[in-house]
C-alpha cells in the first residue's frame, strides 16, 4: 500500500528530521566533533580553508530568492583568492542553467565550480553503461524541461502510462515538482511486478523554497526500498560520490583545508564529515529556519564543526 503523501502545512523541520533517522541505517557513518564553534558568517572562516563547498538551498538561495547576505560573502571569498564550488543535490536541470541562475541571482560562478548531484549521477550512469548487456531505456521523474538528451542514456520522462513504466529496463528520480501519487502507485506497482534498478539523483527528502519545504526525489525513492529485488543509487550528500566529483577538480587541497557549508545535518554535515571535510551549519535559513537546532544535534549526534546564522 502506497504511503499518502503529507499535506505541505505538514512537512515541517520536525517531520523531515524525524524522516531523515528512520533512514539513518541507510547513510554513511562519520565521526564528529564534541561541540561546535558559534561564527558570524563565513568571513570568519576565510583564513582557515583554502576551498568552500557551499549548498545552494538554505545557503545561497531559498527557492527562486538569494539569501540576503550570500552573494556578498561568496565574492569576498573569490575576492581572496579562495575557491568556491556550489554542492547542490538540484538535478532536475543541468549545471548550465544552474550557472545561468545563479547568475541572476547575484553569484559569479564559473562551470566548473558548479557541482551537483545530477553531474554525479551522470558519471555513475556513464560507468554503468559500459557493463550493460545491450539497449536499455530509462523512465524519469523529471520536469518537462529537465533536458533529458544531456543524460548519457536512452531515457524518457514517465507520465501516466502504466505501459511505459512496465516497457523500460530501470528508472531515474531527477526532480519530483511536477510528481503524482498516481505516478508513484504505478512506479511501485511495475517494480514490485518486475524489480529493476532505480536511480536517484537528487537524494534529499525534502527542500526549502520560500513558503514551505517541497518534498523531493529522496523522500519517493526510499519509499521503494522494502520492494524485493530492487537496488537504490543514490548520487549525491551525503554520499561519496558528488565529493568525489567535486575535490577532482581540486588541486590535491588537503581535506583539513575545505569546509562544507549547508542547513541540513543529515546530508551537508553527514556528507561533509564522512567525507573527512570539515562542516558549517547555517541555521538561519533553509531547514532549521529560526529553530534552535540543538535539540536537533543532540538528538541525532551529527555535529557540525561550525554554526553561523547566515553565510
Amino acid at each position: 500500500m502506497i504511503e499518502a503523501s503529507p499535506n505541505t502545512s505538514e512537512v515541517t523541520a520536525k517531520w523531515a528530521f524525524e524522516r531523515y533517522e528512520t533512514i539513518r541505517h541507510t547513510l554513511p557513518t562519520a565521526n564528529f566533533p564534541k561541540t561546535s564553534t558559534r561564527v558570524a558568517g563565513l568571513a570568519d572562516l576565510a583564513n582557515h580553508f583554502d576551498v568552500f563547498l557551499l549548498d545552494a538551498f538554505g545557503v545561497l538561495n531559498v527557492g527562486q530568492t538569494a539569501i540576503k547576505t550570500a552573494p556578498a560573502a561568496v565574492f569576498a571569498l573569490q575576492s581572496a583568492g579562495k575557491k568556491v564550488m556550489v554542492l547542490t543535490n538540484g538535478a532536475s536541470l543541468p549545471a548550465t542553467e544552474s550557472q545561468v541562475k545563479f547568475e541572476k541571482l547575484g553569484f559569479n560562478f564559473a562551470l566548473e565550480h558548479i557541482v551537483a548531484s545530477r553531474d554525479a549521477l551522470c558519471h555513475g550512469l556513464a560507468q554503468g553503461i559500459t557493463q550493460q548487456k545491450g539497449p536499455a531505456l530509462f523512465g524519469v521523474m523529471s520536469r518537462p524541461d529537465s533536458q533529458l538528451h544531456t543524460l548519457p542514456i536512452d531515457s524518457v520522462t514517465l507520465g501516466e502510462d502504466p505501459e511505459l513504466f512496465d516497457k523500460v529496463s530501470g528508472f531515474i528520480l531527477l526532480g519530483a515538482s511536477y510528481w503524482t501519487e498516481h505516478q508513484q502507485h504505478l512506479l511501485i506497482q511495475s517494480l514490485c511486478q518486475n524489480p529493476r534498478p532505480v536511480w536517484v539523483g537528487n537524494p534529499d527528502l525534502v527542500a526549502p523554497n520560500e513558503h514551505h519545504l517541497s518534498l523531493e526525489p529522496g523522500y519517493f525513492a526510499h519509499q521503494l526500498s522494502h520492494i524485493t529485488g530492487v537496488t537504490l543509487h543514490f548520487f549525491g550528500k551525503p554520499f561519496s560520490n558528488i565529493y568525489e566529483l567535486a575535490c577532482a577538480r581540486l588541486d590535491n587541497t588537503p581535506k583539513h583545508r575545505i569546509l562544507m557549508v549547508g542547513d541540513t545535518l543529515h546530508t551537508d554535515i553527514l556528507g561533509g564529515a564522512a567525507y573527512g571535510v570539515k562542516t558549517a551549519l547555517v541555521t538561519g535559513h533553509g531547514l532549521f529556519a529560526k529553530q534552535d537546532v540543538t535539540p536537533y544535534i543532540n538528538k541525532s549526534g551529527i555535529v557540525p564543526d561550525y554554526i553561523m546564522v547566515s553565510p
